[in-house]
């Protein structure tokens, strides 16, 4: 009998040997990246940061399989998508929604394939975000972004010798160029960029407001429009995002008007404008430091950790004064 247990014990070494030698390694951690659309210099800087820094944190032990899709600001597509990053067995996904309203399905679908999802830039609602406690969101406050452009426009109306009055009436008569309707920043970015200015005790006249979409080539188009409709009474232009607002600067200079413009997201190009003297101010929308959390979330929540369901990084007020340090 106790030659026999040594037996079993003996071969139960020699298959455990055998096995752990035989094992194959661990394959790479399946990354899946859905974005709204990559026509978008922000979300461009965003997912490119993202890539970068999930490379840097690999080790001899651990690598990342990453797989970036562009949702072609289609959310039935978006969808199909995820679809198939569920289908092949993803460890942990990133999604920028095209449709805020498509949340709750998502959400069911990672939730039954058991797999961790980091949502970015657009935020589910509280209900959606309720579904499961393997989600969480990064984002920015954009009622923030909004004060700090209505803050830069209230510097400028304030300043010693502005001729931003044009008309001297009192009333500061502006245009606004909206992102899409469906996404929360560009109505809260709206809102508190103007209640800024009425807080202040700044009259406040609305001229023309459109929706550009984020869209360089749409907020040239529609800035076009106002020029057309109002010309000189005119004195400011809130874009939601740098997109919008550089194209506004290529309606005006078509123009040969001069106008104050204001944008979110301080991209290099419209960093580059405010160093031409073009556009007045924007707001760091902080894609690396958003890019950087995000990543971390994500493998956080692949680890096991419980996250809170929201995570915030600031904005910083850019203007000509300190432009060159965000460079």
């Amino acid at each position: 009998m106790k030659k026999f247990l040594l037996l079993v014990a003996l071969t139960a070494l020699v298959l455990g040997s055998f096995t752990a030698c035989t094992a194959k390694p661990k394959g790479p951690v399946k990354v899946g990246i859905a974005i709204y659309k990559f026509d978008d210099t922000f979300m461009t800087n965003y997912r490119t940061e993202m890539g970068t820094y999930l490379k840097s944190l690999e080790t001899t032990d651990t690598k990342y399989e990453i797989t970036v899709t562009d949702g072609k600001n289609d959310q039935a597509t978006q969808t199909e998508q995820i679809d198939s990053f569920i289908a092949q067995s993803y460890d942990v996904l990133i999604i920028n929604l095209v449709d805020l309203t498509a949340a709750g399905a998502i959400i069911a679908k990672v939730k039954a394939a058991g797999i961790p999802t980091v949502f970015i830039n657009r935020q589910p609602s509280v209900a959606d975000m309720a579904l499961w406690d393997k989600i969480t969101y990064v984002g920015a406050k954009a009622e923030d972004s909004g004060t700090y452009q209505g803050e830069i426009a209230l510097d400028l109306w304030n300043a010693a010798g502005s001729t931003m009055d044009k008309n001297g009436d009192g009333i500061l008569q502006y245009v606004m160029l909206m992102g899409q309707a469906i996404h929360q920043d560009a109505a809260l970015r709206t809102e508190y960029s103007i209640k800024k200015l009425v807080d202040a005790g700044v009259k406040v006249e609305k001229l023309f407001e459109e929706r550009a979409n984020w869209n360089r080539d749409e907020g040239q188009v529609q800035m076009a429009s106002a020029i057309a409709q109002y010309g000189d009474k005119i004195e400011v232009v809130f874009g939601n995002n740098d997109d919008m607002a550089l194209g506004a600067i290529q309606a005006l200079k078509a123009a040969n008007m001069v106008v104050p413009v204001i944008g979110v997201d301080a991209t290099a190009p419209a960093l580059d404008s405010i160093g031409l003297g073009d556009l007045a101010g924007t707001v760091l929308n902080d894609s690396v430091g958003q890019a950087h959390t995000s990543v971390d979330k994500a493998l956080a929540l692949l680890k096991g950790d419980t996250l809170v369901k929201e995570y915030w990084v600031p904005y910083v007020k850019v203007t000509p004064e300190n432009f060159e340090d965000f460079k």
